[in-house]
């Protein structure tokens, strides 16, 4: 993140913390973004249940339920379906959870341990509408400042079409409401796959200021995400 730093101080006065990754374990099992069934390797579920238990093999079993039972939905189904997965979560913070500053989680992670922080919730939504086929210029991770807690925090923008007003996935209410309406959210900067933007959360795209793998965060969740098994 502090590479990051350097090159948005440039163009805005904001700052963050320096992010650290470290690797947990390998998520090992790749997204396809088509039309097929989602399948998680049955290893990685036995997996899962023998080191956090009945539970957490549940949630993988769920999720992948979930996708699959939602391909055919309208996008705005898929937003609430998604949204509402993931915000039953525990939240719990970095320092709490995995005894770090700061940890990007994959959705994997996330669900095996029931917890994850902001970050985390945004990043599982965005994989996972990725997966229902939800183009990429429609989603961005999205760093805000919450006015009412004062502090950083992350969402994920939907625009449903070019130039449209997003709609705003957010742990902190269970409601998808237009960005409009959500006042106590101000923008800082937003990425996706294909690039890194200062934002707005408005009709009105943001100032493109690079790639996404400016974000030391977002490579090294990329290679844990998309990492094959090769045993």
């Amino acid at each position: 993140m502090l590479n990051l730093l350097k090159f948005l101080n440039k163009t805005i006065s904001s700052s963050f913390k320096t992010k650290k990754l470290h690797l947990l374990f390998i998520f090992i099992f790749t997204f396809s973004y088509h039309a097929v069934a989602f399948d998680i390797d049955l290893n990685i579920i036995k997996q899962v249940k023998e080191r956090f238990g009945e539970k957490a093999s549940g949630r993988l079993r769920y999720w992948q339920k979930i996708i699959n039972d939602a391909k055919n939905k309208t996008p705005d189904e898929q937003l609430k379906i998604t949204n509402s997965f993931f915000n039953q979560v525990r939240f719990l913070s970095d320092q709490e959870h995995w005894q770090r500053e700061d940890y990007w989680a994959t959705p994997l992670e996330m669900l095996a341990t029931n917890g994850g922080d902001c970050e985390d919730y945004s990043i599982a939504k965005y994989f996972t509408l990725r997966e229902l086929g939800i183009p990429d210029e429609k989603l961005k991770i999205t760093y805000v400042k919450a006015v009412q807690l004062n502090q950083a925090h992350m969402i994920l923008a939907y625009y449903p079409s070019p130039g449209a007003e997003p709609l705003i996935l957010d742990n902190l209410i269970n409601e998808i409401l237009p960005a409009s309406q959500r006042p106590d959210l101000v923008p800082v900067y937003s990425f996706n796959g294909e690039g890194l933007w200062l934002s707005k959360l408005s009709s009105q795209e943001g100032k493109r200021i690079g790639n996404a793998n400016k974000l030391e965060s977002w490579k090294d969740l990329m290679t844990r995400h998309t990492r094959l098994f090769d045993k």
